[in-house]
């Protein structure tokens, strides 16, 4: 069995790039077979896992676009088990793909490019950009399943509505199997009664989405100096610090994942 999840939220800074990379790299070290797609044109997930604009010639919009395959493109992370299809800011190109009025399919363009390697891998995992725009689409065209970060500070629900209104139309159209897998709190501080209400909400409102650890207890992200570290080094914060408040959560994340 396989799944593709993509990470999805069109507000930026709530988490993305740092729940595809850190829960890529908890599956990947749970000895699952794990691809994390980067497909967010700011390319944060690639250097995440170290690698540099001079490691590779080719990306994901080469491939979306029919140039390259995705087996020519995909690298090798340091961390085994765990394979990397890099981006740059040449992605943004994939726009003009899209709105071309000659393209047929043109919200399949990713999911297409992994049909072929997608039997390789346990999980592959997708980063897609802060906006709900054509990379995002194609990126929730692909998946089987979602998973949404929230902030957990004001206006956090803000615009999830479009979102959720996005994913319905996606699943009665183009991907009728696209589920919500859940919704993450990322950012969680325990001091901050307004961490405390958004996750009140979104207990309230989606508790049957949220993820839970082996004592049923609600699986959040917290502040944590380490996960903003990390990428600094070019590393997830389970290998930069596993032992860290974020680096656990992500674990737990992971776990919760398996468990199905």
């Amino acid at each position: 069995m396989n799944e593709i999840i993509a990470i999805a939220n069109q507000k930026g800074g709530v988490g993305k790039t740092t729940t595809a990379v850190n829960l890529a790299a908890s599956l990947a070290k749970k000895g699952k077979k794990v691809l994390l797609v980067d497909a967010d044109p700011q390319t944060n997930a690639t250097t995440s896992l170290g690698f540099n604009r001079n490691d590779y010639e080719y990306n994901v919009y080469h491939v979306m676009i029919g140039i390259r395959k995705a087996s020519e493109v995909i690298l090798k992370s340091k961390i085994k088990n765990l394979d990397m299809l890099p981006a740059n800011i040449g992605l943004v190109g994939v726009e003009k793909e899209f709105y071309d009025s000659g393209k047929k399919n043109r919200e399949l363009l990713l999911k297409k490019a992994l049909k072929p390697i997608r039997k390789n891998y346990n999980y592959i995992l997708i980063d897609s950009p802060p906006a709900l725009g054509p990379i995002t689409i194609n990126a929730l065209c692909a998946a089987d399943s979602v998973i949404i970060p929230i902030q957990c500070e004001f206006f956090a629900l803000e615009g999830l509505a479009q979102l959720l209104n996005t994913i319905n139309l996606l699943k009665r159209s183009i991907n009728p199997k696209l589920t919500i897998k859940g919704f993450l709190p990322t950012m969680y501080s325990g001091q901050n009664n307004l961490s405390k209400q958004v996750l009140e909400d979104l207990s309230h409102h989606f508790k049957d989405k949220l993820f839970t650890d082996r004592e049923n207890k609600f699986i959040i992200v917290p502040r944590n100096i380490k996960v903003a570290e990390s990428p600094s080094f070019g590393q997830p914060v389970i290998e930069y610090a596993k032992k860290s408040k974020g680096a656990m959560a992500y674990t737990d994340l992971a776990k919760s994942i398996l468990k199905g």
